[in-house]
């Protein structure tokens, strides 16, 4: 990759971990975003909002645009923000055109396009650029979104021994599977997830953990793989069909938070910037479990 910017150029070289730029653009990070790794096309991996010309100052990371982070981030003078998630509630952002609440009765409608416009507008007003990383984040192995997930639960990669595009299964010595269940929950109260959701025989010998990537982790689509405990994200599940299933059968289904599953990947994807593009302050916005546990 050359040609980035008036006062310097980067070449980008696989294999080499350092880049250093003293002067970069939004367009310059998301060409080198887009470079780590080939994706399908049309992809949403771009940037959603702002100017491709603005010059880096500060570069951000956090898994969902919330409108409050957005505050956080300019405030602490951040002018460059990638992301996994979308900012206007649709998987295509600003060039969705019928899906979502789009598809929503006219009042639910008109509430959501109110309050598309009135934060882009903030964005904008504020020269904010919003960057998308979401489609190479899923793909990217050994640090991506389903690897992260796998680390931040005490699973190392070398354990996998299964795997499908978005899914692997790790070896773990026996165990019980409500201790499973109760070492899953451990692990994630560093990203603020209170518990997690458990079904199926609390005394099912667990062998191997399956899990996913993000909203793709759903114990339908890796079924073949043939994990003893499967991890499921609540955006996936329901009621009627997996958790049903886990129950009638016994075999032991987990449920964690979407932002949960994520969030150690976007701390990778942090990680991977600050070896990568030296020169530049880069911040992480910690946010994990998406929801707050109310008693």
């Amino acid at each position: 990759m050359t040609g980035l910017g008036a006062a310097a150029s980067m070449i980008y070289t696989p294999g080499k971990s350092q880049i250093n730029l003293d002067y970069m653009t939004t367009e310059d990070l998301n060409k080198y975003l887009r470079s780590i790794i080939e994706v399908d096309e049309p992809s949403v991996d771009r940037i959603v909002i702002g100017d491709p010309k603005t010059k880096i100052t500060k570069i951000g990371t956090a898994w969902m645009p919330y409108w409050k982070t957005l505050k956080e981030v300019v405030e602490v003078g951040v002018n460059t923000l990638i992301v996994h998630e979308p900012a206007f509630y649709t998987h295509w952002d600003l060039d969705a055109d019928n899906s979502d609440y789009l598809r929503a009765p006219i009042p639910a409608k008109d509430n959501y396009s109110s309050v598309v416009n009135e934060k882009k507008k903030w964005i904008e007003d504020n020269g904010l650029v919003i960057i998308r990383c979401h489609d190479v984040l899923d793909k990217v192995p050994d640090w991506g979104i389903p690897y992260a997930l796998g680390k931040g639960l005490g699973l190392a990669n070398k354990n996998i021994i299964k795997s499908k595009k978005f899914y692997n299964v790790y070896e773990i010595e026996p165990t019980p599977a409500v201790e499973v269940a109760r070492n899953i929950a451990a692990s994630l109260k560093v990203i603020d997830q209170p518990g997690v959701a458990f079904y199926g025989d609390e005394n099912y010998l667990v062998k191997t953990i399956g899990l996913g990537t993000g909203c793709i982790c759903d114990p339908l689509d890796y079924t073949e793989l043939g994990p003893d405990l499967f991890i499921g994200i609540d955006d996936t599940i329901r009621t009627w069909i997996q958790t049903t299933f886990a129950e009638d059968t016994g075999q032991p289904l987990v449920v964690i938070n979407h932002g949960t599953s994520e969030e150690f990947g976007m701390q990778s994807l942090n990680k991977h910037l600050k070896e990568t593009l030296t020169d530049y302050e880069i911040t992480h916005f910690r946010q994990g479990c998406g929801y707050r546990w109310i008693n």
